[in-house]
């Protein structure tokens, strides 16, 4: 009788354990990227011989779910990617954009979408805000992307927790333009600062500070 008790005492806890075990998914560019972990069609920027960051342990979505006792959904993060249809010289990136991934991120609790570095550093189009109806065409635009982006993720994830990064040193057009976007949206924003870069890449302690930055937004 007493192994019968201690046996479902040991069963009950492994179920609230697994009950509170949360499942991370990552929406992301090459700041979020390693090589094994990503689909394998996508592009990598980690590891890389022009950054110290060289093992998955190192990167700020593995040090946040260690930190918490996560564990990771899925990772679809690609080098280069927009959040909207512009990519670099103007060249039409539908294909690969994060609108176009929206499906991709399995049955997680927790939602992290990490972009908007590279439409800054393409310097995409900004357009004007809209919240309906979008069009190929207005999602060419960073603001109607994003709003179109963080539309699809709480209809298609409604149960999960949404929280948008938005990385240091973008053009204030990105920044504000994220900010206000959340806030429709009531997505949590994290906004980074400090963080340290090799190669416009954050580097070991900066891939730290983002996750330190995380747990200090509640996350």
């Amino acid at each position: 009788m007493k192994k019968v008790l201690i046996l479902l005492l040991m069963m009950a806890t492994t179920m609230v354990a697994s009950a509170q075990t949360k499942k991370v998914s990552v929406l992301g560019d090459s700041y979020s990227t390693f090589q094994g972990v990503i689909p394998a069609h996508y592009a990598p920027f980690y590891p890389n011989d022009r950054n110290d960051c060289k093992a998955v342990e190192q990167t700020w979505w593995d040090l946040y779910i260690k930190a918490k006792g996560y564990v990771l959904e899925k990772n679809d993060s690609w080098g280069g990617t927009t959040i909207c249809g512009t990519g670099y010289g103007r060249m039409d990136a539908s294909r690969n954009n994060f609108i176009s991934r929206v499906d991709s991120l399995g049955n997680p609790d927790i939602i992290f979408v990490f972009g908007g570095t590279n439409d800054a550093w393409a310097n995409v189009p900004i357009g004007e805000y809209q919240y309906s109806d979008w069009t190929k065409e207005d999602c060419k635009n960073f603001r109607p992307a994003l709003a179109c982006l963080l539309d699809m993720l709480q209809k298609r994830y409604p149960k999960a927790k949404l929280c948008s990064i938005l990385n240091s040193e973008l053009r204030e057009p990105i920044n504000e333009s994220m900010r206000e976007v959340c806030k429709h949206y009531n997505v949590q924003l994290v906004e980074l600062h400090d963080i340290e870069k090799q190669n416009g890449h954050p580097s070991v302690k900066g891939m730290k500070s983002i996750c330190d930055q995380l747990l200090e937004a509640g996350l």
